[in-house]
């Protein structure tokens, strides 16, 4: 996963070695980053799982992350030469499957948790000097995000084969990625990772659910690899 992720997010930056990194570059799109405001959009994938925290000890209910895909767009206000707010509302699309080490019955044991984020973040972008056409930034903010999977107004729970979220998360979001100036728009590949800020399981009817009931808390983790284009 770590060389996969290396070659999605350097391999453009090799392509564009030589026009990039030789001596003295063509810059491209020389005045793009002193516009007021600009538009842009983002495609790329995630991997989610959960943290959980429980009541007692007992034996970690096991998380299998699967790759999703984002799609989203971007809008930028520039505060300051270094300094940028971005609203970058998308939609997510992943799937996490538990598994219940306390339950032996096959069906029961599995529950798989699919999910359809639309995410809203506002992010405040850092950016370091340019050099060429080169730029490295660091990225952070909040979002909140709707779960169009949650099942929250079901009233069937686990014992009918239905796993329950919140409609409504909150996420702390961190990451960093580079803009890639071209003759003709600006490519940014970047990582990012996302934590939920709150619990976000809803139990069920029965107290003493093997699924629920020993779960103090349930948040969401993981990281959003975007590919941006301005």
């Amino acid at each position: 996963m770590k060389k996969f992720l290396f070659l999605l997010l350097f391999s453009p930056i090799l392509f564009a070695q030589e026009g990039m990194f030789s001596k003295d570059p063509i810059i491209n799109k020389e005045n793009w980053n002193k516009q007021r405001v600009h538009w842009g959009y983002y495609l790329g994938f995630n991997s989610l799982d959960f943290k959980f925290d429980y009541l007692s000890v007992t034996q970690d209910i096991e998380v299998q992350s699967t790759t999703g895909f984002n799609v989203g767009l971007i809008g930028n206000l520039r505060l300051t030469e270094y300094l940028d707010f971005r609203f970058e509302p998308g939609l997510f699309i992943t799937q996490r499957n538990l598994i219940y080490p306390n339950i032996t019955d096959p069906v029961n044991r599995l529950r798989e948790v699919k999910s359809t984020y639309i995410f809203f973040p506002f992010l405040l972008k850092y950016s370091a000097l340019r050099t060429g056409n080169v730029r490295p930034y660091l990225v952070g903010g909040i979002s909140t995000a709707l779960n169009l999977g949650s099942n929250a107004e079901a009233p069937d729970d686990n014992y009918n084969n239905r796993f329950r979220m919140t409609k409504w998360s909150n996420f702390y979001e961190v990451g960093f990625g580079i803009d890639l100036y071209f003759e003709y728009f600006v490519f940014s590949p970047s990582i990012r990772g996302v934590f939920s800020m709150k619990d976000e399981l809803i139990r069920d009817n029965n107290p003493a659910s093997p699924w629920t009931g020993n779960v103090q808390e349930m948040k969401t983790r993981g990281f959003f690899v975007n590919f941006t284009f301005h």
